[in-house]
């Protein structure tokens, strides 16, 4: 009724504007024919003249109806600079900010309905630099004020600030209007009003927010610097501390546009990633599924006559394959680039040195890059039982018999899956209700499944309370997570924690720099990756919010360009198209939302889903299973999500991953060629069960009777 009640008052208000011929009176030839009768008006009545102006004024701005820049030089016409000013500044912003809760009322619902995948992201942005952008626009006479109101009536920006920032932005731009509106005898036309000064002042305004925007700043970063003394030279552009992923793609950066960049690292180059992470446990999941195949030999023809991991030579082979990717990493390699490479721990000393080997250093700006590391929990008993992690696993010479696991996350559940697969038992231990909690229900039951099928024994709402013993005879007291029922114990010959990783920031000295850490160990950052020093950065682990390698080297793009050229144009870093997996068996891809997730932000989704069981090639591999499901905008293909769990789905991912970046829908999709036989035709096959499921019905039963007349 409220929407009803608006609609209906602007149309009425609309048309009677045009059904009257009310636009007759406010053309500038009008406005002269009645300059003197309202000056003879205001002689007589001021107050009244004022408060009818006033009205006419905020309905006109109110409305959107042509001729305000008329009326405001009617204004300084007639009630001078000083009183024209102040009525013309709150009739503007009160006509405005009324326009733009009528924009609200009819549209904001409609609109952040429409565009709920978007619209947060929006709101964001406007919740933290809105009112500097509206303070802008106000100040360019140029941008429709219409135009402006409508836009922000759209986003949830409070009403009070509209009001101020409005009032403060128009009052320039009218002070210029009722100081040109004195000479309203002497104007011929509208294009008389923007003369050369006019219009020169119109630009100083435009740019004047962005010239206050810098000195602000400076300003701000000014009392962050307070009692640092900067150094009036520099020995280099950057320093880079941390050599895993994030450090190691800033310096090449640096490095490439031939600055100078010294890159220091305390431990190995190439940083988890390479020494303990994301390459030692591919290489030891790829041994594993071999292993695998092996059990299997009878489900692909073949005949097994005996079966045993050599656990000691599976490890060799994990060496073997660090040593063959280490190249890619190594000092030598960053050296010939141009970087120059230090081996130590870096300690910062102030906002442009770094201590290192009893050295100190200086550059322009500083990219923290030190990584994370795996969380331990404060249970008592751990500390003292030997647990192993996943950094210190590589270091097993034996097999574990029986191998607890701690944590049913992505990390968890590939080396539990890999251990098994090996020939260990396997226990994993989860405090929530199922394994894999950030996918959908369905995601983590279809590979709690497959770990089970393989004998792991997967307990869900579990704590563990304490541990007792010492590798490798360890005993784990588990209580349930909800806090009723009676505890359990297990025992093992190895406990893996493997619950969460945190930021490396010990020894840094970020104490002395006041620098902010959060709970989980990352250093609070803005959008720019910088710190409240904005000459020192931070990318990958120690970043947040994800901690992926691929993330790591998105951030340090970002890093070394704001660090290197932000002085001219600053770049937020964009989370907008983020693909993580999971490397179990099945493996698990996401892009995007997925079902949880769009529930609970309550955004409109259509599914759509193609069950990998159907397509040739996984049934050629004997891997004909899990699906992919795509999450699109209703009535639309635009993808908003999507889920793949199956053989190779981190490799499958990858296509919709480019498609979500560049805005192309399912139809595109659907109109590529894909080999055949490959897993990447579940694809085209997805979009073609979209297809399907929006063909035009009515379309299609009159060229089914056109094809029978024409039998």
């Amino acid at each position: 009724m409220k929407k009803f009640i608006v609609l209906a008052v602007v149309i009425g208000a609309v048309l009677s504007w045009w059904w009257f011929g009310l636009g007759d009176y406010f053309t500038l030839a009008g406005i002269k024919a009645q300059q003197a009768s309202v000056q003879q008006a205001f002689v007589e009545q001021p107050f009244f003249v004022l408060l009818i102006y006033f009205v006419v004024y905020v309905l006109m701005a109110a409305l959107s109806l042509p001729g305000a820049a008329l009326l405001t030089l009617l204004g300084g016409a007639v009630f001078g600079l000083f009183a024209g000013t102040l009525v013309v500044s709150f009739a503007s912003t009160t006509g405005a900010t009324l326009a733009m809760l009528m924009s609200r009322t009819l549209l904001h619902d409609w609109v952040a309905e429409k565009f709920r995948s978007s619209y947060d992201k929006v709101n964001a942005g406007i919740d933290r630099d809105g009112a500097f952008y509206l303070f802008t626009l106000r100040l360019i006479a140029y941008v429709p004020f219409f135009a402006v109101n409508l836009v922000m009536g759209l986003t949830r920006m409070p009403v009070l600030r509209y009001y101020w920032v409005s009032q403060l932005g128009m009052l320039p731009g009218t002070l210029l209007f009722v100081y040109a509106g004195q000479q309203l005898g002497e104007i011929e036309s509208v294009s008389d009003i923007f003369t050369v000064d006019i219009a020169l002042a119109f630009i100083l305004l435009a740019i004047f927010p962005w010239i206050a925007r810098f000195f602000v700043d400076r300003l701000s970063a000014g009392k962050a610097y307070r009692g640092w003394h900067k150094p009036k030279k520099f020995d280099r552009n950057i320093i880079v501390i941390g050599g895993g992923a994030a450090g190691l793609v800033t310096s090449y950066i640096g490095a490439a546009v031939k600055a100078k960049v010294s890159l220091i690292e305390a431990e190995k180059m190439g940083g988890d990633c390479l020494n303990t992470g994301c390459v030692p446990s591919k290489a030891l999941i790829r041994s594993a599924r071999i292993a695998r195949y092996a059990q299997d030999g009878e489900r692909f023809g073949l005949k097994v006559v005996s079966y045993g991991a050599d656990f000691p030579q599976v490890m060799a082979r994990v060496k073997r394959v660090i040593a063959q990717v280490a190249p890619h990493d190594s000092v030598e390699r960053y050296s010939e680039l141009g970087v120059d490479c230090i081996q130590g721990h870096a300690r910062i000393t102030s906002p442009w040195t770094v201590e290192v080997n009893g050295r100190s250093l200086s550059a322009r700006n500083l990219v923290i890059a030190t990584g994370g590391r795996p969380k331990i929990p404060a249970i008592p008993g751990l500390q003292g039982s030997g647990f192993i992690t996943s950094d210190s696993l590589w270091g097993l010479a034996d097999l574990p018999e029986h191998l607890l696991v701690m944590g049913g996350g992505p990390i968890g559940c590939e080396l539990a899956q890999a251990f098994r697969r090996l020939g260990s038992e396997v226990t994993i231990i989860e405090f929530l209700d199922r394994i894999l909690s950030r996918d959908d229900e369905e995601v983590s039951e279809t590979v709690q499944a497959s770990l089970s099928r393989e004998g792991i024994r997967v307990l869900t709402g579990w704590r563990v309370v304490n541990v007792s013993g010492n590798a490798p005879a360890i005993t784990i007291e588990c209580a349930p997570a909800n806090g009723d029922g009676d505890h359990q114990k297990i025992s093992g010959d190895q406990l893996l924690v493997a619950v969460g990783r945190e930021g490396n920031t010990e020894g840094l000295g970020l104490d002395a720099l006041g620098l902010t850490v959060r709970p989980n160990g990352t250093i609070e950052s803005n959008e720019y990756l910088q710190t409240r020093y904005p000459n020192i950065y931070v990318c990958g682990d120690i970043a947040g919010p994800y901690q992926f390698t691929h993330v790591a080297g998105h951030q340090a793009w970002y890093a070394a360009v704001n660090a290197l050229f932000g002085f001219a144009k600053k770049f937020a870093v964009d989370y907008s198209v983020v693909p993580f997996a999971v490397f179990t068996d099945p493996e698990v891809a996401r892009v995007g939302l997925n079902e949880t997730e769009a529930k609970e932000q309550g955004i409109a989704y259509e599914l759509t889903r193609y069950d990998i069981d159907d397509l040739d090639r996984a049934i050629a591999d004997d891997e004909a299973h899990g699906f992919i499901k795509v999450l699109t905008q209703p009535g639309k293909d635009r993808i908003l999500g999507v889920t793949i769990v199956g053989y190779h789905a981190s490799e499958l991912i990858a296509e919709y991953v480019l498609a979500m970046k560049h805005g192309l829908g399912l139809n595109k999709i659907l109109g590529t060629i894909h080999a055949y036989p490959t897993l990447a035709e579940a694809n085209k096959y997805v979009a073609g069960e979209w297809k399907r499921a929006h063909a035009p019905q009515g379309l299609l039963k009159l060229v089914e009777k056109f094809h029978r007349w024409r039998l």
